[in-house]
């Protein structure tokens, strides 16, 4: 029988969170995979002739390839991951980085899902990735990882910027872990009993003061050198990106994870890794960021660089992060009674409400439906409500909200192609999405 990883949370228990990767499973268990969104790097899993020559989802379908007893999702910025019910890890999408844990495929075959080789005799309990690297956490509380990154996502050691099969972060053994959370191009890992671990390019202190020094992004200059964005053009935004990550050399880079000193003594609960932002949520409550502010991603009106708290009088109990924009679900005065927060980059309306974006602001259109899990993709959101209805909100492009269009929600509209369906599970990629529903 399948047993889950625990994960630790502050206030009464919910179900897990859309990014922890894990779930309870019954001894006879039916589930199937959907996805929706952006299709042209494979991530959809879907063959041509269910997406048709445009390769974009713009409604849930079924991924046919996988088995029937899938029981966790996760969703990496261009490529999926799905676990079953014995342990067995498949993946799918993007796979320029071997991070499909198959080798260096022909691209042909990216779109189909697939047992990824080197772990058929471990049990995964949880799988994570980001752009570039993928990474599984056992029944032991052992990592491993796979793909190719410059940055030190890998957590190998020093200048290993390649693992084509699974191979074990050493670095983590003897570590019982529960989450691991990627961004662009940092890593957090939080244990069973709280210690936060951290590694990867370490600029802007998205990883705390790693090195004993700070050192500012380009990417941070890039941006605010520049005019501020006037449209919700993500073209825009993605090559000013590019102009800043070019000017990366000599790269601040944290090769094997180390403990987050700053936090010695402090329990983390969660964690979550925006593009170059981190959020961490600690079991007193206290929900801190770090990391690049350029969107106000950071919720906060204290600039410097480091590990501080997010300016918000509300009680998190969860929380996730898009590519420039922060959510966490807030236990509210009402018992029993949850919202969403949300603060950051609000160009293509992502943060599903009006107001300031640098200040963390509940979502009012979400006020009755009592969030339990929230995703953040590049420029779009999904929630699950106690209702088991599925909310979508941001940017509709390639049709990443399901909703059968590529325009953009400024509010949380509830996708009732899903009515009916029993679902266990959301997350969200870059720019598509994974639902997991019963049956």
């Amino acid at each position: 029988m399948w047993r889950s990883r625990p994960l630790l949370f502050v206030g009464k228990k919910l179900k897990p969170t859309a990014e922890s990767g894990v779930h309870l499973v019954r001894r006879k268990w039916m589930s199937t995979v959907m996805s929706f969104g952006d299709g042209s790097q494979g991530a959809l899993g879907l063959p041509s002739s269910t997406v048709g020559m445009g390769l974009d989802a713009y409604e849930p379908a079924p991924v046919p390839a996988l088995p029937s007893d899938v029981v966790s999702v996760g969703a990496g910025h261009y490529h999926s991951l799905a676990i079953t019910s014995n342990g067995h890890l498949w993946a799918w999408g993007r796979n320029n980085e071997a991070q499909l844990g198959r080798g260096l495929s022909s691209r042909e075959s990216w779109n189909e899902p697939k047992r990824v080789v080197g772990l058929e005799h471990v049990k995964v309990c949880a799988a994570f990735a980001s752009g570039v690297v993928s990474a599984a956490v056992l029944d032991d509380g052992s990592v491993w990882v796979w793909g190719k990154s410059k940055r030190g996502q890998l957590g190998l050691g020093k200048d290993i910027t390649e693992a084509v099969a699974p191979s074990k972060v050493e670095a983590l053994s003897g570590e019982n872990i529960a989450k691991v959370s990627f961004g662009w191009g940092h890593a957090l890992a939080v244990t069973v009993d709280g210690k936060l671990f951290g590694w990867g390019y370490s600029a802007d202190g998205r990883i705390g003061e790693m090195g004993n020094h700070f050192e500012a992004s380009p990417l941070d200059s890039t941006f605010r050198n520049n005019t501020q964005l006037s449209s919700s053009d993500l073209e825009v935004a993605e090559e000013r990106v590019l102009q800043g990550m070019e000017k990366e050399n000599n790269m601040p880079i944290i090769w094997e994870p180390r403990l987050v000193e700053e936090l010695h003594g402090v329990q983390v609960v969660d964690i979550a890794c925006g593009l170059d932002h981190s959020l961490i949520l600690c079991r007193d409550g206290t929900l801190l960021s770090c990391g690049s502010n350029v969107y106000g991603q950071l919720g906060r009106a204290k600039q410097d660089l480091g590990i501080f708290p997010v300016d918000m009088n509300l009680s998190p109990i969860s929380i996730a992060a898009g590519l420039g924009h922060s959510l966490a679900i807030c236990q509210l005065a009402e018992v029993g009674t949850t919202n969403i927060a949300s603060w950051g980059w609000n160009q293509s309306s992502q943060l599903g409400r009006s107001g300031p974006g640098n200040i963390p602001s509940l979502i009012e259109a979400l006020a009755e439906e009592n969030p339990v899990s929230v995703s953040g993709g590049r420029a779009h959101s999904l929630a699950l409500t106690t209702k088991g209805e599925m909310w979508v909100w941001g940017s509709g492009k390639s049709g990443r909200l399901g909703l059968g269009s590529s325009v953009d929600e400024v509010e949380p509209f509830c996708l009732d192609s899903l009515e009916g369906f029993p679902i266990l599970q959301a997350v969200s990629g870059f720019d598509h999405n994974l639902v997991l529903v019963a049956g």
